[in-house]
């Protein structure tokens, strides 16, 4: 970089800037020992949020620090991840919420329709494929049925994995 790139660069943090979008500034993950997670907890694995399916501690060696072995599944993909981590070191978890919709219409090319509690509707996620899909598809298409469906949301990512009849 040199000496006019850096002026350039402070000119446009400094200037007066118009902003669009903004958020509360909450961060997608947070640190946690290693050594403090557990089985069935989550975790990043990979760059990918997981459930914490298996867990092992190796004994302190001759050289460094015990180690924790972690075996998880991606909370959207179910594809098993693996990663090895010194016990005293951090590693992220993920912010995870759950939250429940009302479905109210299925379109043609498989997005759901969803209101929440209070009222507005969002039709941006798509019906999973599979089993849950078909039973998402059953339940909806009872007659008198209100189905309830859970929507997960991490890192950035959400998607329905659950739904319930509410009658």
């Amino acid at each position: 970089m040199n000496v006019n790139e850096g002026v350039l660069r402070r000119q446009i943090m400094e200037g007066d800037e118009e902003y669009t979008e903004a958020n509360a500034g909450a961060s997608a993950t947070y640190p946690v020992q290693c050594s403090s997670l557990r089985k069935n907890g989550f975790v990043m694995l990979k760059g990918r949020p997981c459930k914490i399916m298996e867990m092992s501690t190796s004994k302190t060696g001759k050289h460094g620090h015990a180690k924790v072995h972690l075996v998880g599944l991606d909370i959207y993909t179910n594809k098993k991840y693996e990663d090895l981590c010194p016990s005293s070191h951090n590693i992220d978890v993920p912010n995870i919420s759950r939250s429940d919709f009302q479905l109210i219409d299925i379109s043609d090319d498989g997005f759901a329709t969803l209101m929440t509690d209070k009222g507005d509707t969002r039709d941006d996620l798509r019906v999973p494929e599979g089993e849950l899909g078909a039973k998402i598809r059953e339940e909806f298409y009872k007659d008198d049925n209100t189905v309830i469906v859970t929507v997960l949301s991490a890192v950035g990512e959400e998607a329905i994995i659950a739904c319930k009849n509410a009658n």
